[in-house]
């Protein structure tokens, strides 16, 4: 897989691989505006990452589209979305009316933030500011990146998301080891696929 270096590359890919189209790249640049100046003060990303902020958050969080059915009835939750990662480019490219992408966080400032950005670029999302321990969930689809190792979001699976769904979960290097921990508790079904933002990284897809 060709990996971007720099902005223009990686707004490449995303249209002609990923299909975004220009006014989805045009709401990315005001998100990323907004949240690089929410950077100053709360630190939402890494410092180092702002000026790769493209490739490492953008494009990493963009590659989920492969794995997701956008065009029937249904929704997703992104868990722990944070600055928005990956759940705020999802709901950038979702145009279905009866799809439906929720933001959890238990982080008000955060919360605050999505809004602000949801409210900016006028996209159809649903922050939702709790513990997700303390919920029940309802959702085709489940995304995470960074939130918890895979043994606790396989807990959070089988306790709190109500069935059938699917986990889609960014991971770096560390994606074997947890999966082979978390394998000595409960047989899994899943898949592991390279990252197209890195070598060292793997998305995992989990069928539960």
């Amino acid at each position: 897989m060709f990996q971007p270096k720099d902005e223009k590359e990686t707004i490449e890919i995303l249209k002609n691989l990923l299909k975004f189209s220009n006014q989805d790249i045009a709401k990315i640049k005001i998100y990323l505006n907004l949240l690089l100046e929410a950077n100053k003060k709360h630190n939402f990303i890494g410092k180092k990452t702002e000026n790769y902020v493209w490739i490492r958050h953008v494009l990493d969080s963009a590659q989920l589209v492969k794995y997701i059915s956008f065009k029937n009835k249904g929704s997703l939750a992104d868990l722990g979305s944070g600055a928005g990662f990956p759940g705020i480019i999802l709901a950038i490219f979702n145009k279905n009316n009866n799809f439906h992408v929720k933001l959890y966080d238990k982080s008000p400032v955060k919360c605050n933030f999505l809004q602000l950005v949801v409210n900016n670029i006028k996209i159809k999302a649903e922050i939702i500011n709790c513990n997700i321990f303390h919920e029940k969930i309802n959702c085709r689809y489940i995304v995470s990146r960074g939130f918890k190792k895979i043994d606790k979001m396989i807990q959070v699976s089988r306790e709190i998301i109500q069935k059938p769904h699917k986990m889609i979960i960014l991971k770096g290097k560390s994606a074997q080891e947890e999966l082979k921990n978390a394998s000595k508790k409960i047989k899994l079904k899943y898949s592991l696929v390279e990252s197209i933002t890195s070598k060292e990284s793997q998305i995992v897809i989990i069928d539960s």
